[in-house]
């Protein structure tokens, strides 16, 4: 695998230097905390140090102090992982220098349902306040989940169906206040039962001004090529603000040996689309799950795990306060999954997993017609054991089926649908992958996993035709896309002794024909006419905006590049004293050309100090994100920064309820930093300085 001299410098020294400190640090005498049993990566459930698959997991304080607005921005520092920034209400995760459909996000599980792939302005309809804990799967090992997880998996964890026996009844609730947008925000669980029935309820609320900004939203290169008639606005980034409420309910009957449960779940937000100033979206969704499992069941199927989600989702697009577009999203998933005895050296996992799922958009830039997506899939997952190396096989079958009604507004060029008469494609898929795991040491492990995976194209990259304001072009799709395949690998070292661990590893990644958007040179206005006349301003004679044509064509293209982390107790004497580092790169191209892809995260590194004393709790972190000067055609390159955060806590504890006050500073030096994986990046900075202050309390 071929990396620059300068990343993989850097990330060498990011997992050995620390190790001569790590040598003389005295044992802790405290209790080492258990490592958590990791379910997205291994239907058996397995310790992250045991995984073959790059994992990283989110969850108590770490995740309290890393809690921010959306889902993207909550991991976006976690190795490997950046987002889609597109404001601070809609951000998606961004694994690998992969996003979109190609990013799968499950709750508990299941699909989200939503439509946050479709479009960079669509929210996730998940509040990271309300969750338990974050898995993060790295790399095509979590093809499990199908072909869209191609990138990764990330699985967000709530308890709403309580899935072991309750006593008695306990919660949290943490209320949030500052920031640079002026965050108001709050959530509250509360969990309980007789030892027999369980039960979960929770609700949160934010409220956000307009984010304060470090000087003007556009950078200096999008300034220059404005010109002089553009509006200029500084200080403050226009129509940010946001405002949503959601709330949930769950129960479940616990045994012995299993669980059934249910829960129902409502999400709504109202905010500002960053890209266009008169433009707010309004999102509700429904949600009902099902979940239940049962152990001990025989002699061959020992287990068997069953999760149902159905979603009804919603959101409008508004225009001035007029609804312009309507986005409707209503389907199912379900999954089944069982467990099997020991068949010879062999003990593994096997399932179907169904969904369904009926989208519109309906309204005046509506850029899809009707469309039905139905998926069937059958996986399997093994693992042997051999000496001190474990292997693990994995496997998975999917016939997709996208179905189209066609019809649509009339094209001016043609006269006739723009969406064309009414198609169904259908694709067979076929993924698998095989893992290694070798202890070297009882502290030392080397993993490595080959995986090849398929992907089906998505509704949008086969019948798109309209404008994508969020994405700044009018995207056409291609009816005759054949599915996507890939072939994958990635290798891992591994160590951890007492309270110090580290990572390092590669992945390199291959693409027979890669399904993005390219330019095709022309234009068209809003309403589908070709090359029209621009009158002055960018629009035509009738006020139709006119933006550049993008084409959803398949290239050769390779991505590749270094992860790597550590955490090494420097010291312990008055408290305990933590040094944290972490890096990433990604260089991904386009292999028929062997220019640059877009949108691909710069080198990152990352130095942090977490310090403990009885109940105090200090953190420094230092960001570092090298200049993005690798870019394709018609995208501008990144200036480099540096982004320095702190966190205070404070925890008291008392016989019925304990509490953690804590201050968290953002963007300390007020930097100007642009996040050259969004498609903003050079109209919406990060947030500027912002100091937020909350408590988490449990009882």
């Amino acid at each position: 695998m071929i990396v620059t001299k300068k990343a993989a410098a850097a990330a060498a020294l990011a997992f050995t230097a620390p190790a001569a400190l790590a040598q003389g640090a005295t044992p802790s005498d405290q209790p080492t905390e258990l490592a958590p049993v990791v379910v997205t990566a291994n239907p058996l459930g397995s310790a992250l140090f045991d995984l073959a698959a790059p994992v990283s997991v989110l969850g108590g304080r770490d995740l309290t102090l890393r809690r921010e607005s959306t889902l993207g921005e909550t991991v976006a520092n976690l190795p490997g992982v950046s987002s889609t920034y597109f404001g601070p209400s809609a951000s998606r995760p961004v694994i690998r220098g992969l996003d979109s459909d190609r990013i799968r996000i499950l709750q508990n599980g299941t699909g989200m349902l939503d439509v946050s792939a479709l479009s960079p302005d669509h929210a996730s309809t998940v509040d990271p306040l309300v969750v338990d804990r974050i898995e993060v799967v790295r790399g095509p090992a979590a093809l499990l989940y199908g072909g869209t997880a191609v990138g990764g998996v990330v699985n967000v964890l709530d308890n709403r169906i309580p899935q072991e026996a309750v006593q008695g009844v306990s919660g949290r609730f943490e209320p949030r206040f500052g920031g640079a947008d002026n965050e108001q925000s709050g959530a509250a669980v509360l969990e309980g039962g007789n030892g027999r029935i369980a039960f979960h309820a929770d609700i949160s609320s934010r409220r956000n001004d307009d984010v304060q900004i470090p000087g003007f939203a556009r950078s200096s290169s999008q300034r220059a090529l404005d010109g002089p008639g553009q509006d200029q606005p500084r200080d403050r980034l226009p129509n940010s603000s946001a405002h949503g409420d959601s709330g949930a309910l769950g129960s479940s009957l616990t045994f012995d040996n299993g669980y059934v449960g249910v829960s129902y779940a409502d999400f709504k937000t109202n905010y500002g689309s960053v890209a266009e100033p008169n433009v707010r979206l309004d999102m509700q969704s429904s949600r009902w799950d099902a979940a239940g499992e049962m152990r001990e069941l025989g002699s061959f199927i020992e287990a068997v795990k069953f999760k149902y989600g159905y979603t009804d989702y919603q959101h409008q697009e508004l225009e001035s306060g007029t609804v312009a577009t309507t986005f409707k999203n209503k389907g199912y998933e379900g999954r089944i999954e069982a467990t099997h005895a020991k068949l010879g050296p062999l003990t593994g996992a096997f399932g179907v997993q169904l969904s369904s799922v009926n989208f519109s958009a309906l309204g005046e830039e509506a850029l899809l017609p009707k469309i039905d997506t139905d998926s069937a899939a059958l996986f399997l997952y093994e693992e042997t054991t051999v000496g001190r190396t474990k292997f693990t096989f994995g496997g998975r079958l999917e016939r997709a089926k996208v179905a189209s009604a066609g019809g649509g507004p009339l094209d001016p060029n043609t006269d006739l649908p723009r969406f064309g008469s009414d198609q169904t494609r259908s694709f067979f898929d076929q993924s698998g992958a095989v893992g290694i795991l070798y202890s070297l040491t009882q502290s030392l492990n080397l993993a490595a996993n080959l995986a090849h995976t398929e992907r089906a194209p998505t509704y949008a990259e086969l019948f798109s035709n309209g404008p994508h304001t969020a994405t700044g072009q009018y995207e056409i799709g291609d009816t005759s896309l054949n599915k996507e395949k890939s072939n994958g690998l990635d290798v891992q070292l591994r160590w951890r002794s007492g309270q110090h661990s580290a990572s390092i590893g590669g992945f390199y990644n291959r693409f027979e024909n890669y399904i993005t958007v390219m330019s095709s040179g022309n234009t068209r206005a809003t309403d589908g006419e070709l090359n029209p006349a621009d009158v002055g301003g960018g629009v035509t004679a009738a006020g139709d905006k006119i933006l550049p044509e993008g084409l959803y064509r398949t290239v050769k293209a390779e991505f590749r590049g270094l992860e790597t982390e550590g955490k090494f107790r420097v010291y312990e004497g008055t408290g305990n004293l933590d040094l944290n580092l972490r890096g990433d790169y990604v260089r991904a191209t386009n292999r028929d050309t062997g220019e640059p892809l877009p949108r691909i995260s710069p080198l990152r590194l990352g130095v942090g100090l977490d310090y403990q004393r009885g109940s105090f709790g200090a953190r420094l972190d230092v960001n570092h994100v090298f200049k993005q000067s690798r870019v394709a055609a018609n995208e501008l390159p990144t200036d480099s920064y540096t982004l320095v955060n702190a966190a205070l806590t404070y925890r008291i504890k008392a016989q019925a309820m304990n509490l953690e006050m804590f201050l968290k500073g953002n963007n300390l030096f007020n930097q100007e930093a642009r996040v050259h994986t969004s498609f903003l990046k050079d109209i919406a900075p990060l947030p500027g300085r912002g100091i937020l202050v909350g408590v988490r309390s449990t009882f």
